[in-house]
């Protein structure tokens, strides 16, 4: 990883294109702000294999499914309770 300032890579830009091209990271440092030079076109990057929080994912279907079960859920519980205060209350 490298970290130059922004006249640095105004001033060697060709070199850090290449670096870039080469898999190494650069970062430009322009008072508080950092950003990346990254290749978005590079058919020769790697990209990474799907990870475990992928392999868990759902689909909105089931999700839908899933919400829809909890409110369900939920009103069930909210009206049991809401009986039995006004029970207690009636006695």
């Amino acid at each position: 990883m490298m970290i130059i300032s922004s006249n640095d890579f105004i001033t060697n830009h060709e070199k850090y294109f290449n670096l870039a091209l080469n898999e190494q990271e650069v970062y430009i440092k322009n008072g508080e702000n950092m950003f990346m030079v990254s290749i978005a076109n590079d058919r020769k990057r790697k990209y990474k294999q799907p990870d475990e929080d992928l392999r868990r994912a759902i689909t909105m279907d089931e999700l839908r499914k899933r919400v829809k079960e909890d409110i369900h859920q939920w009103y069930k519980e909210r009206n049991e309770s809401i009986s039995i205060t006004r029970s207690t209350a009636i006695s």
